[in-house]
């Protein structure tokens, strides 16, 4: 009896070896592991091989002057846009900008429509948290704008919490107007936060200091507005993919151009040089 019982436990051993063996097979898997295909780790792991792979460096981006704009030949032009265009160069690929809604901005990295935010973008809890950020390259601050002739009464927070802001969707400005309690519309960018004000739809709006410099005042589309209080101070930094290694390749390449003064030539051409942060 003993022996028919441990012969009964061998041949069930031997069943069960049999099914574990057929079930580690793929449905392509011949069992010959000399000749099996082996999984193209590069690619999957490594963000700047697949970059690099396709050939393209797709930037994301909103109309952002100094950081992104287009100049009269339609070509995207700025601070960031410049310094995106030296690290493609640097990378052996060509650069692909693209406008995105900034709103979306986490979802179009994920969904690869994009392989990085360049776009004067600033590292706030939810962004730091969402994506895999560079260092910080840039200080910044959210200041609010409103009619020159009004400047001079518009010295404080406090004092600003009567107006009607515009500002964009999901961004800094945004935080900066729930933060403070402000009656506040979203719009699509901070462009169309200035002309929000512009066109007296509303009172004032919030946008970062470095567009204000280019944007508002004397010697610009909008010589009439005047920004006032800075609301809050921040750096910006840039996006990729949650565990890419190109923020690692972004932030080896800023050290590179910050050393040999390549950043701070491109920084005076557009007026940003006194925000540039040492790397």
């Amino acid at each position: 009896m003993r022996k028919k019982i441990i012969a009964l436990l061998l041949s069930a051993s031997m069943m069960a070896a049999s099914f574990v063996a057929c079930g580690s097979k793929g449905p392509n898997d011949s069992g010959d592991t000399a000749s099996a295909p082996q999984p193209e780790e590069t690619a999957t792991e490594s963000d700047v091989a697949y970059i690099q792979g396709k050939g393209t460096l797709l930037v994301g981006i909103t109309d952002f002057a100094p950081m992104d704009y287009k100049d009269d030949g339609g070509e995207w032009i700025g601070f960031d846009a410049d310094l995106a265009k030296k690290v493609a160069e640097n990378l052996g690929v060509e650069v692909e900008f693209v406008e995105i809604d900034w709103d979306n901005k986490i979802l179009e990295l994920q969904n690869k429509s994009i392989d990085v935010v360049w776009n004067g973008m600033t590292l706030t809890p939810e962004v730091t948290s969402s994506m895999e950020c560079s260092k910080a390259y840039l200080n910044n601050a959210q200041v609010v704008v409103v009619p020159a002739d009004k400047a001079d009464s518009i010295r404080t927070a406090e004092d600003a919490a009567a107006l009607s802001f515009a500002v964009e969707s999901g961004s800094a400005g945004e935080a900066a107007a729930e933060e403070n309690g402000f009656d506040y519309v979203a719009v699509k960018s901070q462009a169309d936060a200035v002309m929000e004000v512009a066109a007296g739809t509303s009172e004032a709006c919030i946008i970062d200091l470095l567009m204000a410099g280019a944007m508002i005042g004397e010697g610009t589309s909008y010589p009439n507005l005047a920004h006032t209080v800075e609301l809050t101070t921040e750096e910006y930094g840039i996006g990729c993919r949650k565990g890419s290694d190109l923020a690692k390749y972004i932030n080896e390449q800023l050290k590179t151009l910050y050393d040999d003064g390549t950043m701070t030539d491109i920084a005076t051409e557009y007026g940003v040089q006194e925000a540039v942060v040492a790397q």
